[in-house]
């Protein structure tokens, strides 16, 4: 069997999000890249954090229906993101998937620059691609 690695089956086209970006316009990059979340980086794209669709729903909630202030991303976002490198395994990915881990992971490089996002559902199609 073929090694299968990270950077052959992330996402480089992924929704950056800055830190003093509101949350609605967080919720438009999301939803135009139609992935579930996306990492927070900062002009050199460097890792900061990470911002879900949940997330965003809560805030874009409390928006449309009680008309309360925009929050802007810094408010909402976690900053304890877990990362992984473009050379590692999809098999040992897989694998901590099982668990509670995160279903998105941002790639980084060794200089904790983003340069993907990899998801449960890359993760999977990658693995039948190599079945089938």
């Amino acid at each position: 069997m073929k090694e299968l690695i990270v950077k052959d089956f992330m996402n480089t086209n992924f929704a950056k999000i800055s830190v003093d970006m509101p949350v609605i316009t967080a919720s438009i990059e999301l939803i135009k890249k139609e992935v579930l979340g996306g990492p927070i980086v900062d002009q050199n794209n460097k890792l900061l954090g990470w911002i879900s669709e949940q997330e965003c729903l809560q805030t874009t909630l409390q928006f449309a229906y009680h008309n309360q202030r925009v929050a802007l991303v810094k408010d909402i976002m976690r900053k304890d993101v877990l990362s992984i490198k473009a050379d590692q395994s999809i098999f040992s990915l897989a694998e901590k998937m099982l668990g509670t881990q995160p279903k998105n992971y941002p790639v980084v490089d060794d200089n904790n620059k983003v340069v993907g996002v990899i998801s449960r559902r890359r993760v999977l199609k990658a693995l039948l691609d190599n079945v089938f």
